[in-house]
């Protein structure tokens, strides 16, 4: 093996969890404030990253949130409890007071000092924030409140409940302003004009309706032939491709249903505008992705599209160009690779049929479409980094090609000759020209990869072989493609030729394989299985040449790093490990999971990690072990430094100095050969010194003695300080925190030395008593 530096840890750099799990999600500045669980998840737009979490970690006994609503510097969530909370901007919980409402709290909004609940007890309450009292009480509305809204200018509040009608309250005294009925079904959403007379709402209906508050009849019906869930009104000055507005003008932009955004003018019920790039609209077309939310930022002049898989993606006003894409909840993780000449993008397979590719700077998200079942295994040709290979549920493997222009990929080969889910694809190593895949059908499959690539282009399957009795789990192909592993779940790894003919089977594991690898600089390949070990084999031999233990549950996937010297392994406990394979030892465990880790990549060069499980949570790791080596030979050399120091203060004879280095230092011993010299110097007294000396090193020094009195040679400086300390104490000059546990275990010794310094003392009388004794016999017989 050539030498390399060997890896000592890995740290956390970044963590990517789910931040939005359906629910209530609002927009300010450059914050996406989304709804997850027992929490609420504040994601910063710009890099893509969760800066802040408010609520409780997710658990059995949390506190789930029903909704919530935020200005931007308070938020008030409602919660299963029957409380509502206001949390200011650090998270921290202001106010909790209990909701009267007689059931669930589906809907809140917020302004200034008010605040509105609507209850799926058909009832609208108004709260003053001041006092957290309700103080009014607006009935009308039938069945679940879906919609609750104040007015920006006038005092007046709106609400909708399950009947189709639009109800209006004064906030003065709670007086019915006027209720609005024209729609046929639930009313979804209600947006306002800016001119402050009119406002808009569109429900179930497939409808929008126009307004005018004084008057309760709909001034213009426009039938848009889909459910819509949410409305925003644009606002006076607007661009939109090919489109100029009037700026007298009503437009508001809906979405629903068939997952495209629409803009209407409402007042000449013209549609002055389709998207017609929208990144959902295949997918409502594949089986009805509907837009759940539409919400809309003044600042960055964008709208966000949330989907009912949790994708939220931001559109440019002006040209409705998808700038970002963020996966709110990506569900278990199974598989991940680096894309890319420079690894800039980083490919997830989640339990779906859509491919997540992230840019691994910016964490924005666009979605590979193709599969149409989960997508299990993903594998990037090493030659070609800007190629790409999936396989799913569908039976099939599909290769993708990155453009290095615009980041975008597509599809330019699809195999379809396997008859179960396909669970593992492998590439060359030594070149580009084939793949490899295994399937539930127990059979291996070897496809050519053409030079031209064209989109949707068929592959051609050049060999097929029934590999294995039961399901095949992973394939890997050697470094000098002339080998090819199968790991299956018949406890066995097969080896193959590249014609796929049998070499060998190596046998030792006592339940299924998940992983094989080969090594990349000998002839041994690794593999992984859920009877909690990793197997190194000789390839020229056929036999096991080590057993690595150390998980407690299935391990489910290895790599070797460091020119092989090492193994990195993640396991179903959550855990990833680091062996050492020359001494067979674990050098490092990092448990940052909380279930199992189904997918792990390494970078190129070794410097990042990346890890996703069943957790939904995916984490960026970071090579620290030269880091912690610096750390660690700075510390060492503070240390010396430190120790030179302090050796220089004790032959100046500057004790005091002395003994605040030693105590800073723990150095017990050499506390207690100071003390001896502050007690032999006749400068200054001990009691003297102790008292210059802070609270916390008083309590250093309270625990020094308290071992030196353990041991009868030490016992005199030991019940010296003890005396000092315990005299400051009185006085209120020390004040030690855990005091009473340091002093318990002085006291036996204590007493033991006060025992034998009696019997001493006693010893001592006796003998001077047997000298006075004999001193008149002596004089006589003198």
């Amino acid at each position: 093996m050539s030498s390399a530096k060997l890896k000592e840890v890995f740290e956390p750099e970044s963590k990517h969890s789910a931040f939005y799990t359906g629910g209530n999600i609002e927009w300010h500045e450059d914050t996406l404030y989304c709804q997850k669980n027992a929490n609420i998840s504040l994601l910063n737009v710009e890099d893509g990253v969760v800066s802040k979490i408010i609520g409780e970690e997710d658990s059995d006994d949390a506190d789930y949130i029903q909704t919530f609503t935020t200005d931007g510097e308070r938020l008030i969530s409602s919660h299963k409890s029957g409380l509502l909370k206001m949390w200011n901007e650090n998270g921290e919980i202001v106010k909790m007071w209990k909701y009267i409402h007689k059931g669930p709290i589906a809907k809140l909004a917020l302004n200034g000092d008010k605040l509105a609940s609507g209850g799926s007890d058909g009832v609208v309450r108004i709260w003053d924030l001041t006092h957290q009292a309700c103080v009014l009480s607006l009935r009308g509305c039938q069945g679940v409140i879906n919609v609750v809204a104040f007015h920006p200018e006038k005092n007046i509040i709106f609400a909708s409940g399950d009947d189709g009608k639009i109800h209006s309250w004064g906030l003065g005294k709670g007086e019915t302003v006027g209720v609005y009925d024209a729609h046929f079904s639930k009313v979804t959403s209600v947006g306002f004009a800016n001119n402050g007379e009119n406002f808009v709402s569109t429900g179930r209906d497939k409808v929008i309706i126009l307004w005018e508050y004084n008057n309760t009849h709909a001034l213009k019906t426009i039938a848009v032939y889909e459910a819509l869930e949410s409305i925003v009104v644009l606002p006076l000055k607007f661009k939109i491709p090919n489109f100029q507005g009037d700026p007298d003008g009503i437009y508001v932009a809906s979405a629903g249903e068939n997952a495209v955004i629409k803009v209407w003018d409402v007042k000449t019920a013209k549609e002055v505008y389709v998207q017609d790039n929208s990144l959902v609209s295949k997918a409502s077309e594949e089986g009805g992705l509907a837009i759940t939310h539409l919400v809309h930022s003044k600042k960055s002049k964008a709208l966000a599209v949330v989907t009912a898989e949790q994708n939220i993606i931001i559109h440019s006003l002006k040209s409705f160009v998808c700038l970002k894409q963020f996966i709110g909840f990506s569900d278990d993780i199974l598989d991940i690779t680096y894309v890319g000449k420079e690894e800039t993008h980083l490919a997830v397979a989640t339990n779906s049929n859509d491919i997540k590719l992230y840019d691994n700077s910016t964490m924005n998200c666009q979605l590979l479409k193709g599969h149409t079942d989960i997508v299990l295994a993903l594998n990037t040709s090493k030659t070609n980094p800007n190629l790409l290979i999936s396989s799913a549920k569908d039976n099939k493997v599909r290769l993708w090609l990155l453009n290095d222009e615009d980041c975008t990929m597509s599809c330019v080969g699809i195999g379809t000759r396997h008859t179960g889910s396909v669970g593992s694809v492998a590439f060359a190593n030594a070149s580009s020209s084939f793949a490899v895949s295994v399937s539930q059908d127990t059979c291996i499959k070897m496809w050519e990869v053409p030079t031209k690539l064209k989109e949707n282009e068929p592959l051609n399957c050049t060999f097929t072989e029934i590999a294995h009795q039961k399901d095949i789990n992973c394939v890997a192909v050697a470094p000098n493609d002339k080998i090819i592993a199968t790991a299956s779940q018949d406890k066995t790894v097969k080896l193959w030729t590249e014609s796929l003919t049998l070499v060998g089977v190596l046998t030792g594991h006592k339940r299924g394989v998940w992983s094989v690898r080969f090594s990349p600089v000998d002839q041994v390949v690794m593999s992984s299985s859920a009877d909690c070990t990793i197997k190194l084999w000789s390839v020229a031999e056929l036999y096991c040449l080590k057993t690595f233990e150390g998980h407690e549950s299935s391990v489910l996937r290895a790599e070797f790093i460091s020119n092989g010297m090492q193994i990195l392994s993640t396991g179903g406990d959550g855990l990833l490990k680091l062996f050492s394979v020359k001494t067979s030892e674990c050098d490092c465990t990092l448990d940052e999971h909380d279930g199992r880790i189904w997918a792990l990549a390494v970078k190129k060069d070794e410097s990042h990690v990346i890890t996703g499980g069943s957790d939904s949570l995916l984490i960026k790791w970071k090579d620290a072990t030269e880091e912690r080596r610096l750390k660690r030979q700075k510390e060492e050399e503070e240390l010396a430094l430190e120790e030179q120091k302090l050796s220089n203060y004790i032959h100046n004879n500057q004790l005091l100095k002395a003994l605040k280095l030693a105590l800073r230092l723990d150095r017990p011993y050499q506390v207690l050969r100071i003390v001896q010299g502050v007690i032999k110097s006749q400068d200054t007294g001990l009691a003297e010194t102790i008292k210059q000396l802070r609270n916390d090193q008083k309590e250093s020094l309270l625990k020094c003695a308290t071992n030196w009195n353990m041991n009868g040679k030490n016992c005199q400086p030991a019940q010296l300080v003890l005396n000092i300390l315990l005299n400051e104490l009185q006085t209120g000059d020390f004040r030690p925190i855990g005091l009473s546990s340091t002093l318990e275990g002085s006291l036996p010794y204590t007493e033991r030395h006060f025992k034998r310094l009696t019997q001493m003392l006693q010893d001592i009388q006796l003998i001077n008593y047997t000298i006075n004794c004999m001193q008149p016999h002596a004089k006589s017989l003198a």
